[in-house]
């Protein structure tokens, strides 16, 4: 297939992008580069750059390409940064969204695996969470996403596009190539690999006293490679809709820096910090639907695989992509 992925020099893009030609795939990589990499990109993959939000720009790229399917990971993705500037965030991931999908109508591309995040359920109800659970997003990002998923909805409906959403937990770990590389980092595990490298001089922990087995949150953290394969089995799968991608195992913040400090041998300092607003006590994914209708598995499950997956990345890349 001819896949046209736009986000192709991001985290989770690039992995996919890999992933897909090593499959034989065709891959277009749109990305305007700003928050992705040009060292991410597979070199194998046809690069064209441009914004999403230049209407023009991507009408003439998937006019010219006539992709198969788009696998779409372009967006903003940091919530603190949605909370402060959710004009960004609608413009960027809503607007954008809305001129790839008038794009793909034009050239006539009718299948569209998309990018969504469990942060459009907001406070969940019920843990471990469902695609059933009520979405109630609790910040502008999360709400963007949502706006995305419900047109989605739409275009299935009236133009018969084929849609899939896939909802991440937390996406973590590396390939031997293509790693987590953000500015700023937000994440834990990649804090915590630059905690260790000497980067940064401790981590920090926001909270101890949850309602949690050590007072630290829990979180359902998946290897990006489990995530790339999750997308090309929805793209190769005859399925729509939504889809809820997790380990189904939540790990407290104290379990990957102990897990981290196993791996990587160093001591990694720990700073007790305030609760953030709104983080809620667990977040673990209900991901039977993706098993059984996509037949997904996570290969790499277990923490310490994940963890070491990362160290082994940022090891070779102290500095990111910079180097």
């Amino acid at each position: 297939m001819k896949v046209f992925v736009t986000g192709g020099a991001g985290y989770i893009g690039s992995v996919t992008t890999e992933r897909l030609l090593d499959e034989g795939d065709e891959v277009v990589v749109f990305d305007n580069l700003e928050r992705g990499h040009r060292q991410a990109v597979d070199p194998r993959a046809t690069l064209i750059e441009g914004d999403l939000r230049d209407a023009s720009r991507i009408c003439r790229a998937l006019r010219d390409t006539r992709p198969d399917a788009v696998m779409h990971f372009a967006a903003y993705a940091l919530v603190g940064e949605s909370m402060d500037r959710p004009e960004l965030y609608f413009d960027n991931n809503v607007v954008g969204f809305v001129n790839l999908t008038q794009a793909m109508l034009r050239a006539d591309t009718n299948a569209i695996v998309f990018s969504s995040t469990c942060a459009t359920y907001g406070q969940p109800e019920r843990v471990p969470i469902s695609e059933e659970e009520p979405q109630r997003p609790a910040n502008p990002y999360g709400e963007s996403k949502l706006m995305c998923e419900k047109m989605l909805f739409w275009h299935q409906r009236l133009h018969g596009m084929r849609t899939v959403a896939l909802r991440y937990f937390n996406a973590a770990g590396a390939t031997a190539k293509y790693g987590e590389d953000h500015e700023p980092e937000t994440h834990l595990i990649p804090i915590v690999m630059q905690a260790a490298l000497g980067r940064r001089p401790s981590v920090s922990v926001f909270g101890e006293d949850y309602d949690t087995p050590d007072g630290t949150c829990i979180r359902d953290y998946i290897h990006i490679a489990d995530l790339a394969q999750a997308h090309i089995r929805a793209l190769r799968a005859n399925v729509s809709g939504a889809f809820n991608l997790g380990n189904g195992n939540g790990y407290s913040v104290r379990e990957v820096v102990e897990t981290a400090r196993a791996v990587t041998g160093k001591p990694i300092p720990v700073e007790t910090a305030p609760r953030r607003p709104g983080d809620p006590p667990r977040l673990i994914a209900a991901a039977e639907k993706a098993r059984r209708e996509l037949g997904w598995q996570p290969a790499f499950p277990d923490l310490r695989a994940i963890v070491e997956s990362a160290w082994n990345w940022h090891c070779a890349h102290p500095d990111g992509y910079a180097a």
